[in-house]
């Protein structure tokens, strides 16, 4: 399964040991020159299971917004130029424009939630938490939500 992931759940997972976990949920991983560029402070070098790919042209025009940015306008733009099964975003702005535009959307929450899913992870909760050491932002309702779906 192709996916085409933004910057913030590659940094978030590695923050925490677990970026293993989208290779273990994704069999082909690309992300756009942008988000390759914002994540080398904190991956300067990429895994070899992450493929950097560039727009073959120009950002769509109803995808380029002032209301996400460079990268998560790469990312959407390559995931529909490669047809991907899924879009890695947490930006709700770039979620929702992704959604209206057909593509299958999954942030660093849900990765985790599909991982405890397939048995890559026993428990959710540690997770959410080491997140939260790495200054994650996510709000009492949605650690909430994701714990109640996780069934912990």
């Amino acid at each position: 399964m192709t996916a085409v992931s933004n910057s913030s759940p590659l940094i978030a997972l590695a923050q925490i040991s677990r970026l293993d976990l989208i290779y273990r949920l994704h069999t082909r991983v690309l992300v756009p020159p942008e988000v390759e560029r914002e994540v080398r402070p904190t991956l300067p070098n990429l895994p070899a299971w992450i493929g950097v790919k560039a727009l073959s042209r120009p950002p769509e025009p109803r995808v380029v917004s002032t209301t996400i940015g460079p990268g998560e306008c790469e990312v959407i733009s390559l995931g529909l130029e490669v047809n991907a099964e899924r879009v890695i975003l947490d930006d709700q702005p770039a979620r929702r424009l992704a959604a209206r535009l057909g593509l299958r959307v999954i942030g660093t929450l849900g990765l985790l939630l599909a991982a405890k899913d397939r048995g890559f992870v026993t428990r959710i909760k540690p997770e959410l938490e080491r997140l939260r050491d790495v200054q994650f932002f996510m709000d009492q309702d949605l650690y909430d939500r994701v714990i109640g779906q996780a069934g912990e």
